[in-house]
């Protein structure tokens, strides 16, 4: 499932994952300054569950929201994007990157690869 979300929506998602259930006060309250008005965010929630990533509890004429997408989804929706989107889905351009442009010695790579290979056993 490819989920696509922009900055601001996903802003509110890492923020309902966070505090797990939230009015849209209190996601307000988390995000940083200068916050966005109080309507753009209540917008952007409805968006969110209209997309079927986030549902309410109601408590009367308020709402009370949680994320319906689990974070772990998200992330390998993401990471898949990513790297076909800037690595053409190779995990050898990926790696390549992390040790030029990120300084990422050999050397810790070779214990990420000895744990993997451990966990496959």
């Amino acid at each position: 499932m490819e989920i696509l979300l922009t900055h601001k929506e996903e802003e509110v998602m890492q923020i309902l994952w966070k505090l797990d259930r939230a009015f849209v006060k209190e996601i307000l309250e988390e995000m940083p300054n200068p916050k966005p008005p109080y309507n753009t965010i209540s917008s952007i929630v409805r968006k969110l569950e209209g997309m079927g990533l986030v549902a309410h509890e109601s408590f009367g004429k308020t709402h009370r929201y949680y994320a319906v997408l689990k974070k772990e989804e998200y992330r390998k929706s993401s990471f898949k994007e990513l790297m076909n989107n800037y690595f053409g889905g190779s995990v050898e351009q990926l790696m390549s990157f992390f040790v030029k442009e990120e300084k990422v010695d050999i050397e810790d790579l070779n214990e990420i690869l000895e744990k993997i290979k451990k966990q496959d056993q």
